[in-house]
């Protein structure tokens, strides 16, 4: 059907219908957008027919064992209360992406390329500072694994291949396109099969150029070698931003990992961020991973109703043009939220404002701020028998920074038009249930949500400590009252021994506050 700007188009079929009766096969499900994709698709789609999930042994974990201790999470309640039996219909296939064929046993393999209808693949490698031999397996080879085995599948109506909005960061403005790779992905598969760690290790910033890390360098990658060898299969690429904690479904404010700022919220919430390298006026691309999902869900179904001509139909999922919120204005949403419900066992007051452009200023708060109270703090539980783990804490709140530092300090626009083509061939409901636009989002009602979560599923606290928590912060405050005046004494000291200004001035001072003093019993005196 073909698609006409500005006019919105009569669905052949909802989401819903379309998606009954098909087997699905996912990678990453037990990751973080991997379980919410689950949860909806059982949820909104009741008759789906069965899931198969990619799943690697973990800890003496039998992949089937993970997958049945994962539906025993709080998120999968929802659809617990409408569908008991829920988890009979997703099965754990034994595998894993740094395997030969995805270690998929030959059984298995029959099984999935005899009856699945449609590929999610969410697995990847994540961590911004993976070795890039490592990030390359996972992420590249990973890729070309999966299209061997989709190409087998018999009844493969389509391929959803998710890669991040960020694959083209040295780019300013980005458009729905597969740009050309710095490096042809084979000529550098080639190359890494010979040279050793350390060899890899020293090239990686020569190679990454004016990417930041080796996770949106090999995502770039990957969407080359889908556009060199996926041709012959009936694909599509999700770019979603950054991907945070949910905005509605499955939970509000559910999240299962310390990734993007969700580790800075609850550092700056205990006190020990105390700065932050960041230029307020840039756009936090953040995007709740709600959103993503649903984005997925979709356009598959798009890609098999609708039959779009191009190849690998790309969509960009960000907030910056559609409903930007800066940094600053987070910084604002999350302070208030710790001053109104503050967390338990604080290391420090939290700071309100820890945002700065300067590079200097920033070294300096680090050093006096972090480093002095971290080392300060060790030696104090060394001393009373306990084990020092202030420094240790910081150094991963620094290595974070570091990660963060730049998507903090510079802007992005993507363009949007197939998202907003998709909404035009959605139902008013489908449109409502399967929602991926980013300005339904109220920003100060969704961090209010994201530091919430980040509280109860993430630190497992609740808000009845809240008063306590209250009592340590004014007990905090009055150390740091007591401590500045003993400073500031000692240090007047100091100056009156050897300075006969300091000396007078420091009568002075006495003497207004005795004549205060005075004045105030007088006072209460004559008012008695």
């Amino acid at each position: 059907m073909a698609y006409v700007a500005g006019s919105a188009v009569t669905p052949k079929m909802s989401v819903a219908e379309f998606y009954a009766g098909k087997t699905l096969f996912i990678t990453g499900g037990t990751g973080f957008i991997g379980k919410v994709l689950i949860e909806k698709l059982l949820r909104s789609c009741p008759d789906v027919k069965h899931i198969y999930c990619l799943v690697r042994p973990k800890k003496g974990r039998a992949a089937q064992e993970r997958l049945t201790t994962l539906f025993e999470e709080p998120m999968y309640d929802p659809l617990r209360e409408k569908q008991p039996n829920f988890a009979e219909k997703v099965s754990a296939i034994h595998g894993d992406l740094l395997e030969p064929e995805l270690g998929i046993k030959p059984a298995d393999k029959i099984l999935v390329q005899d009856t699945v209808d449609i590929v999610f693949h969410s697995a990847a490698t994540i961590r911004f500072d993976e070795p890039l031999k490592l990030a390359v397996e996972m992420n590249i080879i990973g890729v070309r694994k999966m299209i061997q085995l989709a190409r087998g599948m018999k009844n493969l109506q389509v391929f959803v291949h998710v890669s991040t909005a960020f694959a083209n960061c040295d780019q300013v403005c980005i458009d729905e396109v597969i740009y050309p790779p710095p490096v042809e992905p084979q000529k550098l598969l080639n190359a890494l099969e010979w040279m050793d760690d350390d060899m890899v290790k020293m090239i990686t910033p020569k190679l990454i150029g004016g990417k930041p890390n080796t996770y949106t360098y090999t995502k770039h990658l990957a969407e080359n070698l889908i556009l060199k060898e996926a041709q012959d299969l009936p694909l599509t690429i999700i770019r979603p931003s950054i991907v945070t904690a949910a905005w509605k479904e499955p939970v509000p404010g559910w999240l299962d990992n310390w990734n993007g700022p969700s580790g800075l919220y609850v550092a700056a919430g205990k006190g020990l961020l105390r700065s932050l390298l960041c230029d307020s006026r840039v756009v936090a691309d953040i995007l709740p991973v709600d959103f993503p999902v649903n984005l997925m869900i979709t356009a598959a179904w798009h890609t098999v109703v609708n039959r779009p001509v191009e190849f690998a139909k790309i969509y960009q999922l960000t907030t910056g043009s559609l409903n930007p919120f800066t940094w600053g204005e987070m910084e604002v949403e999350v302070a208030n939220y710790w001053k109104n419900n503050p967390l338990g066992e604080c290391f420090r007051r939290p700071k309100m404002r820890i945002m700065t452009e300067s590079g200097f200023l920033h070294d300096l708060w680090v050093l006096v701020s972090h480093l002095i109270p971290a080392y300060a703090a060790d030696l104090a539980f060394f001393l009373v028998g306990r084990k020092p783990r202030m420094v240790r804490i910081y150094r991963k709140i620094h290595k974070e920074l570091e990660v963060l530092k730049f998507f903090t300090v510079r802007d992005w626009s993507w363009t949007h038009s197939n998202i907003e083509m998709l909404k035009t061939h959605m139902s008013a409901e489908d449109q409502k249930d399967f929602y991926f636009d980013p300005r339904l989002i109220h920003w100060p009602s969704y961090m209010e949500n994201y530091c919430s979560g980040t509280r109860k599923f993430m630190l497992k606290e609740d808000l009845s400590g809240v008063p306590a928590a209250r009592a340590h912060i004014k007990m905090l405050r009055n150390i740091r009252y007591t401590f500045n005046t003993v400073l500031l004494v000692v240090f007047w000291r100091l100056l009156i021994a050897k300075s006969s200004l300091a000396r007078n001035s420091w009568n002075f001072v006495l003497g207004l506050v005795f004549k205060f003093v005075q004045f105030f019993k007088l006072t209460s005196t004559l008012r008695t």
